[in-house]
């Protein structure tokens, strides 16, 4: 039996190596308890960017990491030698790209800000969704069974059977109804990620991508929300709401202090190797300084603090810290409380 594995880094060790110094990294936090806090610290890469249990969910009443091992083989060990080779310069072959660019979908769902992201959408539209998809069903089966016509047997999904609970249900008049729960957390979350990463991906290109540098004088810092799907008009109006199959869209992640995955959804891209300007540069790193969820990784501080000042709440720091310490539990019980209904 192998040991579940209780430390669940969201953003990869080997990723933010990149930015260490002997084993540690420089972190901006952006939301602290007191004004105390210092506001660089030394982090090493074991004690950062990680949850307990973050990714573990139940199989049955056993608690899996599986998901948490699925992208540690899928997709973060098969790239390694690719940053490697962006980072030293080597030559890239298609295998590579294809590696990279699936390290880069997979870094995009796998954050607590993407985590957050999803609870919101699913709060406010998976009730009507769900709503639809029944009633869909509902009529299907009835005109079935008017024109007495078989229905077609379907594959099984034990994954989804998992996360949603279909059951018929009487009401107080006698009728009869089709009642469906899930539960919008750790599970339903780690379905979508799994969707994404089996259906969605191999739709996305890998032949459009380039690496372009920072200029000498300056370098790209990283986040632990570090892809960044830009929707940008101009320097004054952007967003963060982009799309990986949005026209005009750019992708950007920094991959090392000096090198930048890029790609516009739909556009010619720089030859890789280029180096910016230090004005579109210097727009690019205060992008990926907003971006950040709660922390910046950096090997050179500068102005990081100026660009992003931190929010110090002693009430919204604890609240996130507890939030973070019950997860786990929290999660499970919702789990076992959804299988159990009758």
């Amino acid at each position: 039996m192998q040991q579940l594995r209780k430390d669940h880094h969201y953003v990869p060790r080997l990723y933010l190596k990149q930015w260490a110094l002997g084993g540690l990294i420089k972190t901006y936090r952006l939301l602290v308890p007191n004004e105390s806090v210092p506001l660089w610290k030394p982090q090493s890469l074991k004690g950062i960017a990680f949850h307990q249990h973050l990714y573990t969910y139940l199989a049955g009443q056993e608690e899996t990491d599986e998901f948490e091992r699925w992208l540690d083989t899928e997709f973060e060990n098969p790239a390694a030698e690719a940053i490697r080779r962006v980072t030293q310069e080597d030559r890239m072959s298609p295998e590579h790209w294809r590696r990279l660019v699936r390290f880069a979908v997979a870094l995009d769902v796998r954050t607590p800000a993407r985590l957050k992201d999803f609870i919101r959408r699913q709060n406010d539209s998976l009730l009507a969704s769900m709503e639809q998809s029944m009633q869909r069903s509902v009529s299907h089966l009835g005109e079935a069974a008017e024109l007495s016509k078989p229905l077609s047997a379907g594959k099984e999904d034990i994954e989804n059977l998992s996360i949603f609970k279909v059951s018929i249900k009487t009401a107080p008049g006698g009728d009869r109804y089709v009642k469906a729960e899930t539960v919008v957390g750790r599970r339903l979350w780690i379905w979508q990620m799994k969707h994404l990463l089996t259906k969605t991906l191999g739709r996305i290109p890998t032949h459009k991508w380039t690496i372009l540098h920072a200029p000498q004088d300056m370098a790209w810092p990283t986040s632990d929300n570090p892809l960044i799907r830009l929707n940008f008009q101009d320097t004054e109006n952007y967003d963060f709401r982009g799309g990986w199959g949005v026209q005009n869209g750019d992708i950007l992640l920094p991959l090392s202090p000096k090198h930048l995955l890029y790609t516009s959804i739909g556009n010619q891209v720089w030859p890789r190797g280029t180096t910016l300007s230090a004005t579109t540069a210097s727009l690019i790193r205060k992008i990926i300084i907003e971006h950040a969820d709660r922390y910046v990784f950096a090997q050179e501080s500068g102005d990081i603090h100026l660009i992003r000042p931190r929010v110090v709440c002693p009430k919204t720091f604890n609240v996130e810290l507890a939030a973070w310490k019950n997860w786990h539990e929290e999660q499970c019980l919702a789990e076992r409380q959804l299988q159990d209904r009758p």
